[in-house]
């Protein structure tokens, strides 16, 4: 008999592609563990114009992310491409919705992880992973980073991070993702579906903040 499946939600923002083909190779990694499955989510742009809409679907790639996505994730991997060192303002707008989960604890406990991508090889690819960390940390989240027992950590000559996985896109977003960061990608799925899988564990007492 199966075990019971590990949902761990796989959410991002790509306005070219890059950071989706992350977030893509990241659920790669999550379903590798067994039992554990990926639930790839995204959110809408944030428009200049007041009266602009986006479709209920989008026309390509993941569904839009909702609120219960977050109840039902054992855990969640979070990327955005980067805006002058932080995460885009589309990804920080659906964060900022959340504070009844905040106030319920929905995410209190469960692993997390980070990942984006940049135009430039020095774009602020940390500044970015470290400003996701933070709400995640208002959340009571468990956050985890790559340890240099990966090696390509030491080798990359494109992206690659201790605090997460990253690509460099090019200035043009056409950069192809490197083996090196295919593999960290993949590693930091797999990581985090470990993670939650032991913390979903009979013997494991869960973590509550104060009732």
């Amino acid at each position: 008999m199966n075990p019971p499946s590990l949902t761990i939600l796989v959410l991002y923002y790509s306005r070219h592609g890059a950071t989706r083909k992350l977030a893509e190779l990241i659920a790669q990694g999550i379903e590798s563990v067994p039992g554990a499955e990926a639930r790839l989510r995204t959110v809408p742009a944030v428009s200049t114009v007041a009266e602009s809409v986006a479709p209920d679907i989008p026309a390509g790639g993941a569904p839009y992310v909702e609120l219960q996505d977050l109840h039902e994730c054992a855990g969640l991997a979070l990327g955005s491409p980067t805006r002058f060192g932080n995460m885009a303002a589309a990804m920080k707008y659906f964060l900022d919705g959340t504070a009844a989960e905040w106030l319920a604890g929905t995410l209190s406990g469960k692993p997390a992880a980070v990942f984006t991508s940049t135009g430039s090889l020095h774009g602020g690819q940390e500044a970015t992973l470290l400003s996701m960390m933070i709400p995640l940390l208002h959340h009571g989240m468990l956050l985890m980073g790559l340890p240099y027992a990966h090696p390509e950590l030491m080798n990359t000559a494109s992206g690659g991070s201790p605090y997460g996985a990253t690509h460099w896109a090019g200035i043009d977003g056409d950069k192809p993702i490197t083996e090196d960061e295919k593999c960290l990608a993949i590693a930091q799925g797999r990581r985090l579906a470990e993670a939650a899988a032991r913390l979903q564990s009979p013997l494991h007492t869960p973590l509550h903040g104060p009732r």
